[in-house]
C-alpha cells in the first residue's frame, strides 16, 4: 500500500449526472471522496444511486436539499458546516440559493463504480441545468 496526497484540482474533471462539477480527489478500498460545486442559483437535476451511499459536508454557499426514500422525504437547508447523509436509493436533488456556488465535498461508500451508477427521478424542483 501506497500512501496518496492530492490538492483540490483549480478545475473540474467531470460534470455529475445531477449537473454539478466535480474535482475527484482520493480512493481507497471502502470509499472515495470528491469535491461537488453547484453554480450560484441553479438547480440540479433530481437523481438517485443504485449501490452507493454518501455523506455530504458543505463547505460555501447557501441552498437546499431535497431527500425522499421509502414515503419519507425532507427539505433542508444547507450552508457551511452542515453534513448529510444520503443512504442507497435515496432521491435527491438541491439548488444553490443566493449569488454565490453551493460547494461540499463528498464521501462515497462504496467508491464510485462509474457512469450507470445514477438513475433521473422526479425531483421537487424543475431542474436549471
Amino acid at each position: 500500500m501506497k500512501f496518496e496526497t492530492k490538492s483540490l484540482p483549480e478545475a473540474a474533471y467531470i460534470t455529475a449526472p445531477d449537473g454539478s462539477n466535480v474535482r475527484i480527489l482520493l480512493s481507497l478500498q471502502g470509499g472515495s471522496m470528491a469535491h461537488f460545486e453547484l453554480a450560484a442559483e441553479c438547480i440540479s437535476r433530481a437523481v438517485a444511486h443504485k449501490s452507493v451511499e454518501e455523506i455530504w459536508h458543505f463547505l460555501a454557499g447557501k441552498g437546499e436539499m431535497w431527500r425522499k426514500l421509502d414515503g419519507y422525504e425532507e427539505i433542508v437547508d444547507v450552508y457551511q458546516g452542515v453534513c448529510i447523509t444520503i443512504p442507497v436509493g435515496t432521491h435527491f436533488q438541491f439548488r444553490s440559493l443566493g449569488k454565490d456556488s453551493l460547494k461540499a465535498i463528498a464521501i462515497t461508500m462504496p467508491p464510485w463504480p462509474g457512469e450507470n451508477e445514477a438513475y433521473f427521478v422526479n425531483g421537487k424542483w424543475k431542474s436549471l441545468i
